[in-house]
């Protein structure tokens, strides 16, 4: 396999481009969502996570793999390795979108790396996306797409690979219990358009990928934690925001995001119901 891994960084430098209205239905969405009373409208800046909810792959049916997403192959490699994960990314934001306006967004890929981790083979594909509004560039951000094999038969894996995870700190400034559920799962699914059924589907999550209750999506994990600090620093924008993920957060118990002051910004961090990281995060205000 080790031929067949190398040949995709053939897919390094390789782009995608497309163009979207930034609509106010999927705002409302997620406002919902994250249960805000005011109901976005056309004019409204666009919520700081909320450009993920647009140019989301809408292939036809008879073009999803398996696990929901996308068959590989297409714009992002045809990586060999059934499980895959979001692994983090590093944004700048440079103004907001606006909701109602047209919006070009660049996709790059910049690296593929191969890696032995602790479980074996990990595929780390890194991809740039660069949202432009109608007043030039708006978000630039670095994703990175972690690929890795299925767990052991019957094994229960509440790490996702990641092996041991370090304590959280206890010294947060605030924090916010959140009690996840597959409604709200549901809905951030929904929102997205996004069709991974670790995030939906009891039965494959727990048997196909081995893990023990449906996951929450890491992109809402970010979203939580920002929206912490925003809720918290009111008047404040966001300039840079940087997201890692450590260790996956399940359905089946609550989980903290936590936060406090730092010189530019704020550092921020999520839970998991041992008291160990599952992410960790920082912003910088403008």
């Amino acid at each position: 396999m080790t031929d067949e891994l190398e040949a995709l960084k053939d897919w390094i430098g390789k782009s995608d481009t497309a163009e979207e209205r930034a609509g106010a239905f999927r705002m409302q969405g997620l406002a919902a969502l994250l249960d805000k009373k005011a109901v976005p409208q056309e004019g409204d800046p666009v919520n700081p996570m909320g450009h993920w909810c647009y140019f989301t792959p809408r292939v036809p049916a008879t073009e999803i793999g398996t696990d929901g997403h996308p068959a590989r192959g297409g714009f992002m490699p045809p990586v060999p390795l059934p499980r895959r994960m979001f692994g983090g990314f590093r944004a700048t934001h440079y103004r907001p979108l606006i909701i109602g306006e047209m919006v070009q967004r660049e996709a790059r890929i910049t690296d593929v790396q191969i890696k032995q981790g602790s479980t074996g083979t990990l595929v780390i594909c890194t991809v740039r996306n660069s949202f432009r509004g109608e007043n030039g560039i708006a978000i630039e951000e670095d994703h990175d797409y972690i690929y890795r094999d299925n767990p052991p038969t019957n094994a229960n894996d509440s790490s996702g690979g990641s092996g041991k995870t370090p304590a959280a700190p206890n010294d947060h400034a605030w924090s916010k219990k959140i009690t996840p559920d597959p409604v709200m799962l549901f809905r951030y699914s929904a929102v997205t358009f996004n069709g991974h059924r670790i995030h939906y589907d009891r039965k494959y999550v727990t048997e196909v990928e081995g893990y023990p209750a449906l996951i929450v999506h890491g992109p809402l994990i970010a979203t939580l934690l920002l929206e912490l600090a925003l809720d918290n620093n009111p008047g404040r924008t966001v300039h840079k925001f940087d997201f890692q993920a450590r260790a996956p957060l399940f359905d089946d118990a609550p989980f903290t995001v936590a936060g406090k002051p730092t010189k530019d910004g704020c550092s921020l961090w999520s839970t998991t119901p041992a008291g160990t990281y599952s992410a960790r995060a920082t912003t910088v205000f403008a």
